[in-house]
Order: structure tokens, then sequence, then C-alpha cells
């Protein structure tokens, strides 16, 4: 039945990508959907995590929704943050290795050759055609996505933390999110899954303040949008404009008790606090 049911979905990946318009809002939309638990507005409020969060060409927008919808479900399964936030973690893992697999990279810039910040980059990405192999890589990696996802919250958690820290759970927390939108972005630590790679405390503050706007009828999706430019502007002003974990933390964390003993002691907690403060840079609900 699962086999049937993956097959099904790699049927129509092209058609909801289209549909929804967003990759990161796409695979958040597809592994809710196989769990059986869909979620419209933490859904929609993925679409800035798009081209590699905010355009900037880090870590491709499938990986961003996967992950959330992964945290979704770990919270749902587990029923608490702890256990929860480790469950989330290692299943990024497993999605991000099984996407650089199908992909050869985890960035958005190295997949698409496109610089969105550019118009004119844009413009050829899409008259060249080369925005179909976004398509063609969502249609063929779904499938694989599922199953990754799957195997990673399935994990033998008898070795795992009890109490375990995200940076980008500690975002949410600050900005008044509860438990389950907490794990939900808890496997951003660390640059997505401790990869050391694009900020996932910042991609944290984007999704909550759209959801925020999501919920309050206050947003639209636009590759150009001010308070999301806002958001990226004071995170950049933070950290001497470094966008990559590993540089800014001046540390790869090996494991997810690393990463929770550097939050524990204080760890980016002014950048932490920077983005948590980014609630109140644009209209609330």
């Amino acid at each position: 039945m699962k086999a049937i049911k993956s097959i099904k979905i790699r049927r129509d990946t092209k058609r909801v990508f289209f549909k929804l318009g967003t990759c990161s809002r796409t695979f958040f939309y597809l592994l809710n959907r196989e769990y059986g638990f869909p979620r419209e507005n933490e859904e929609r409020a993925a679409d800035p995590l798009a081209g590699g969060i905010l355009q900037q060409g880090y870590q491709c927008g499938m990986l961003w929704g996967a992950s959330l919808a992964a945290g979704a479900e770990s919270f749902r399964r587990s029923g608490e943050r702890g256990r929860g936030t480790a469950i989330a973690i290692k299943a990024t893992q497993h999605i991000m290795e099984s996407f650089v697999k199908r992909a050869k990279s985890a960035d958005c810039l190295d997949i698409t050759s496109c610089d969105f910040s550019s118009k004119l980059s844009i413009t050829k990405y899409f008259f060249s055609g080369k925005f179909l192999s976004c398509f063609k890589l969502a249609d063929k990696w779904a499938p694989d996505a599922i199953k990754s996802a799957t195997e990673g919250l399935s994990l033998d958690q008898s070795g795992l933390p009890l109490q375990p820290l995200s940076c980008a759970s500690e975002v949410v927390s600050r900005m008044g999110g509860n438990d389950e939108e907490m794990v939900m972005v808890s496997g951003f630590a660390g640059g997505l899954g401790l990869s050391g790679n694009g900020c996932g405390a910042l991609s944290a503050a984007i999704w909550m303040n759209t959801l925020a706007r999501v919920r309050g009828q206050d947003y639209k999706m636009s590759f150009s949008d001010p308070l999301t430019e806002k958001i990226l502007l004071a995170f950049y002003e933070a950290t001497d404009f470094e966008m990559e974990c590993f540089k800014i933390c001046g540390k790869h964390f090996k494991t997810i008790d690393e990463h929770t003993e550097f939050i524990r002691n204080g760890g980016c907690d002014k950048l932490i606090q920077v983005l948590a403060d980014t609630k109140s840079l644009g209209p609330r609900p």
C-alpha cells in the first residue's frame, strides 16, 4: 500500500508544485498529506523559504518544507517538545542526505544556477526553461523525501538526548510560539540538520512572521516583500553579513548534544534575540 501511495504522490508532484507556486510550500504540503494532517496556514508560511531562504541561494526550499513537515509529524507522534525536537533533527538529517544524493547539492544556487536577486538572472532562468529542472527534481525526489523522512522519524530513540535545544526553536519560543511550532522548526538547528549551512534561526523567524501574517490575512506571496527584507537586513547587521551557521558560530556541530550545549551556554543568544525582535517589525494580526 505504501509503495502505491508513493507512486501516486510522484505522479502529481508537478501539478501540486505548479498550483502552490513554491518548492518549500509544496514539500511541506506533500509530506503533511502523506501523514494525513494538512496544515494550510503553516504551509503557506513556508513560501519565503523558497529560493534558498528569501531567494538567497542557500538550502533548497524543498528541504525547508520537508523539514517543517517532519517536525510537525515528530511532535504529533511524540506529544512533547523534548523528544520531538531530537527526532525532528534526526529526521531532517535523513532528509538532507537523501536530497543531496539526488540533487548533488543542498543549495538552490548550485541546482538552479540562478541569482534570484538579479532580475536578469531570473529572466534567463525562466525563458531558458531552466525552471523546469526544479519541477523534474521535485517529481523525482518526492517519493525519496517521504521515505527518508519516515525512516528518520522511526529511528531508535533510546540514545537521543532528553532535553535537546534548537536555535530555531528558541527563536520561535521568544516570539511567543507554542510547543508544536517549536518542534516544527527544530530540524532547522545548526543550519538545517546541523549541516552548518544557511542559518536555521533566520528561517524560523521568517516562517513565524509569515505565519502571523497568514493567520491575520495580511500575506500575499511576493518575490519582493518589505517585511521579510527588514528581517534579512536585521539578521545581516547582527552577523556582519554572514549567512552560514558554521561561520556565525565558528564551528560545525557533530551531535545534537553539542548543539544543545552551545545554545544552553549562551551561544548565538544575541542573534536569537535580534531575530525574535523582528516580530515587531511588521503589522501583527
